[in-house]
């Protein structure tokens, strides 16, 4: 059991799990604002300037079904809703795709920007180094 909490600990604090779980939480949110300008902002204009409909009241009414003594009531078919989640749908992926585009032309600019850099040589290693030095010494013993 206790492997399984510290593979789990590893999981959870890598930098990919936490950077995803905030990317939703940010994403429900946005998504929550969307849906607000959506509803409060730009469907009551539409839905004015066609005759004062309210998206929310559209609804194909099935005829109700009568079963001995009981009648059950009538089910609907909102598309009104569907309409307006179709709206939302739409602007969210919208505002995703200028993101994702915005975050590649930053991502290009810095890859253009290390590409005209010329690349540094690799330094030595310790061995190397002490190598280096070790030959120094026994150079200096010689003369």
């Amino acid at each position: 059991m206790g492997k399984f909490i510290n593979e789990f600990k590893s999981f959870a604090v890598k930098g990919n799990a936490v950077d995803m779980a905030v990317g939703v939480i940010i994403g429900g949110a946005f998504g929550k604002i969307v849906t607000s300008i959506v509803n409060d902002v730009i469907m009551p204009p539409i839905g004015w300037i066609i005759g004062g409909v309210n998206f929310t009241d559209l609804k194909f009414e099935l005829p109700s079904v009568s079963l001995g003594l009981e009648k059950t009531s009538a089910a609907t078919i909102n598309y009104g809703n569907f309409i307006q989640t179709l709206i939302d749908f739409v602007i969210i992926a919208f505002c995703v795709f200028l993101l994702v585009k915005g975050i590649n032309k930053l991502a290009s600019i810095k890859k253009k920007e290390t590409e005209n850099k010329p690349p540094q040589p690799p330094q030595p290693s310790a061995e190397e180094v002490l190598l280096k030095e070790i030959r120094d010494l026994l150079k200096e013993q010689k003369q």
